[in-house]
C-alpha cells in the first residue's frame, strides 16, 4: 500500500472530482434509478401488505410496511453499491483504470473517492425508495435531525460496500463472474439480518450471524431515526457502521492496484 502522505485539500480535490463526475453520470441518465426501483417498491407493496395482512410476525405494534421499509432503503442502496465493481471490471478492461492508477493521488484517496461517489448514487436510490415507502403509507418520524444522520448512515454504509466491490473485482475480474458473486452476497446478508423480521424471531445460528451482519446494524441505526423514534442503540449501529466501512476502505486501498495486473 502506496506510504500515507495526507493531503487535505488533495484529498478533497479528488473526492470532489470523482463526486461530481458521479453526480452528472446519474444526472445524464435516471434510467438506472428507476429500474432498481422496481424491486424495492413489489417489497414494499406485495410483500409487505400481504405479510402484514396475516400479522404473523411480531412487530411490536409497527406496521409490517413501516417495519421492513428501512430494510427494504438499505437493500435497495446496497445493490447499487455493491455492484459499483461492475463499473471498475469495465474501467479495467477499457484501460481507464490503468490511466488512472497513473495519477499521482494515492490509491487510498482514489478509493475512498471512488465509493463516497458510488454512496451518493446509492443515497439518491434510496431517496427515491423513501418517496415509494411515503407514498405506499408508511409513516416515517418528522424530524429533520434524525433523517439527516439517516442520510449519512446510508451514505458511509454504501460507501463501505463499493470498498468491498472494489476489492471483489480484483478476485472476480470479468462482468459475468461479478453478476454472479453479487446476487450471492446481498441476499443472504439481506434475509440474515433483521430486514424482515426481529432478531428475535429468529433460530440461536442466525441470530449469531447477524450480530456479526453489518446490515443489520444499518436497518437497526434507521428503523430508530425514520420509524420508532427509538434512538437508544444508535451509537452502537454506528460504531459498526464506521467500523465495517473503515475496514473495507483498508482492504480496498490494499487489494486495488492488483485489479490491472
Amino acid at each position: 500500500m502506496d506510504a500515507i502522505d495526507f493531503d487535505l485539500s488533495e484529498f478533497l480535490r479528488v473526492c470532489y472530482a470523482m463526486l461530481e463526475l458521479e453526480y452528472f453520470r446519474v444526472s445524464h441518465d435516471r434510467t438506472e434509478l428507476y429500474i432498481r426501483a422496481v424491486q424495492p417498491a413489489l417489497w414494499l407493496v406485495l410483500f409487505g401488505f400481504i405479510i402484514g395482512s396475516l400479522r404473523a410476525i411480531p412487530t411490536g405494534g409497527i406496521p409490517y410496511t413501516a417495519f421492513i421499509a428501512p430494510g427494504v432503503l438499505i437493500q435497495s442502496a446496497t445493490t447499487v453499491a455493491i455492484f459499483y465493481g461492475l463499473m471498475i471490471v469495465w474501467e479495467r478492461e477499457s484501460g481507464i483504470l490503468k490511466r488512472l492508477l497513473s495519477t499521482p493521488a494515492p490509491r487510498y484517496v482514489i478509493v475512498i473517492g471512488r465509493a463516497l461517489a458510488a454512496g451518493m448514487r446509492a443515497l439518491i436510490q434510496s431517496l427515491v425508495i423513501f418517496l415509494i415507502a411515503a407514498i405506499v403509507g408508511v409513516k416515517f418520524v418528522i424530524n429533520p435531525i434524525n433523517f439527516l444522520i439517516s442520510l449519512v448512515i446510508v451514505l458511509i454504509f454504501s460507501a463501505g460496500f463499493a470498498a468491498f466491490s472494489m476489492s471483489l473485482a480484483t478476485v472476480f475480474k470479468t462482468r459475468e463472474k461479478f453478476v454472479g458473486i453479487g446476487q450471492l452476497i446481498i441476499f443472504p446478508l439481506f434475509f440474515s439480518s433483521n430486514a424482515l423480521y426481529p432478531l428475535t424471531t429468529m433460530p440461536a445460528f442466525l441470530q449469531m450471524f447477524a450480530y456479526i451482519n453489518p446490515m443489520t446494524y444499518a436497518i437497526d441505526a434507521l428503523r430508530g431515526l425514520l420509524i420508532t423514534n427509538n434512538l437508544t442503540g444508535l451509537s452502537t449501529d454506528i460504531f459498526a457502521v464506521i467500523l465495517f466501512t473503515s475496514i473495507m476502505f483498508y482492504i480496498a486501498a490494499v487489494r486495488f492496484k492488483k485489479i490491472v495486473e
